[in-house]
C-alpha cells in the first residue's frame, strides 16, 4: 500500500516538474510557482479521468472521420480550459495549448511505461 502511494507521489512530482519544463520552453505557457504546477498536475489527472472519456464519446464521429487526430484537439482544449480555472497558469492560445498538451501527454506516457 505504501509503495503504491509513493509511486503516485513520484508520478505527480514528475508531472509537475514536466509542466514547469514545458512552461519554460513553450512560448505562451506560463506557470507562476511550483505549487501551481502541482495543482495543475492534480487537476489534469482529474480532468483526464472525468471529462476526457465523456468528450471522447461525444466526439466519436468526428474522431473516426479524422482517424483519431481530433483527440489531439480535445486534449488541447482541455489543457486550455484548465488554464482558465487555475490562477497562475496561463495559456496564450490554441497552438501553445496543443504543443503543451502533446508534450505533457508524451511525458505521462513515458512515466506510465517506466512505472
Amino acid at each position: 500500500m505504501l509503495s503504491l502511494i509513493l509511486k503516485g507521489v513520484i508520478k505527480l512530482t514528475l508531472v509537475a516538474l514536466a509542466l514547469l519544463a514545458i512552461a519554460s520552453y513553450v512560448p505562451g505557457i506560463s506557470i507562476s510557482s511550483t505549487y501551481t504546477a502541482f495543482v495543475v498536475a492534480v487537476l489534469w489527472g482529474v480532468v483526464s479521468l472525468l471529462l476526457k472519456p465523456a468528450l471522447s464519446i461525444l466526439t466519436l464521429p468526428i474522431n473516426i472521420l479524422t482517424l483519431g487526430l481530433f483527440s489531439l484537439v480535445v486534449n488541447a482544449l482541455l489543457f486550455w480550459l484548465l488554464a482558465s480555472f487555475v490562477a497562475g497558469f496561463t495559456v496564450a492560445g490554441f497552438v501553445p495549448a496543443l504543443i503543451g498538451s502533446l508534450l505533457l501527454s508524451a511525458v505521462i506516457w513515458v512515466l506510465h511505461r517506466a512505472f
